[in-house]
């Protein structure tokens, strides 16, 4: 059952286009994730679908609620954590996730129970008491997310949650969206990581407002054109503006340690790289292609 509906979406600010011709979908259940660096669009797309902004054409819905007409109705079954999450610093973190539940119209009943449960899931409970201006980092995105599932959305949309915390943090967020996700919530979230990519059933690879391609992590690489020559050694600096003059080499792209060379021709590249100078080489082999190597790849196509 399609969650999450994007048909022919278009935002513009004056000149500048937010969105183009935006289009997906997300079963029930999916992690989905929108993939793309900074100005790509993903928070203007986010608060699109959280009827917090209008959209100049197109079509977008969530569990069947149209984001313009119905937008009254789709509060109770939309969770929504946008980049800076408004906690409040004075306040417990049980009276932060209160507050939310009053903000939501939680029944009492109900609420003792979701509590307890929210604090469980995310190891909250032992600081329950702890005011949010205390937190570490990684803590405070937990309790924004039990917030913002305070009320059992069907549908979850976080706008970069994980930008700034650190890696333990990050691994053990994911590992809550991936418990939510089993329990039949469905997730879209936006990262600029391409690490956290792998984690979501789909993905979306978006650039200046526009979709370059949308299909699962594993499959997604088959997109890309070219064959790559993975190089490691010292030097690779410098050893990068030499193979961007070879006739040989599409382009090159450093990844930490490594230094990935985009050719047509692997065997001619070696041949190349092999009369260059000024690289201590560690180890030259071809290499299969990563989703960020995907990204770019793509980007270059354009």
């Amino acid at each position: 059952m399609t969650k999450i509906h994007v048909s022919h979406l278009a935002k513009s600010y004056g000149k500048n286009t937010a969105l183009g011709d935006v289009s997906f979908d997300v079963d029930s259940g999916e992690i989905f994730g929108l993939i793309g660096p900074d100005g790509a669009g993903k928070t203007t797309l986010i608060r699109i679908l959280c009827s917090l902004v209008d959209f100049d054409s197109g079509e977008a819905s969530l569990c069947g609620l149209d984001t313009r007409r119905e937008a009254s109705a789709l509060k109770a079954r939309v969770g929504y954590m946008p980049q800076r999450f408004s906690l409040y610093p004075d306040l417990s973190v049980a009276e932060n996730i209160r507050f939310f539940a009053d903000l939501y119209q939680v029944k009492r009943r109900d609420y003792d129970t979701r509590l307890k449960e929210l604090l469980e899931f995310s190891k909250l409970g032992p600081f329950a008491k702890r005011r949010a201006g205390k937190l570490s980092g990684g803590m405070k995105q937990k309790l924004a997310l039990c917030c913002t599932l305070i009320h059992t959305p069907e549908v979850l949309i976080l706008d970069e949650p994980t930008t700034g915390v650190d890696p333990v943090s990050r691994l053990e967020f994911w590992e809550i969206l991936e418990r939510l996700s089993r329990d039949g919530v469905t997730i879209l979230v936006s990262t600029p990581y391409m690490d956290e990519a792998l984690r979501c059933d789909h993905i979306a690879l978006i650039n200046k407002g526009r979709i370059l391609a949308t299909d699962t992590p594993q499959n997604l690489p088959t997109l890309f054109t070219g064959q790559i020559l993975e190089i490691e050694g010292e030097g690779l600096f410098d050893f990068a503006k030499k193979c961007r003059s070879l006739e040989s080499v599409r382009s090159v792209h450093l990844f930490g340690g490594r230094l990935h060379i985009v050719t047509d021709d692997a065997d001619i590249c070696r041949r190349e790289i092999a009369g260059a100078t000024g690289l201590l080489l560690v180890r030259i082999q071809t290499a299969e292609p990563s989703i960020e190597d995907t990204f770019i790849n793509l980007l270059e196509a354009k």
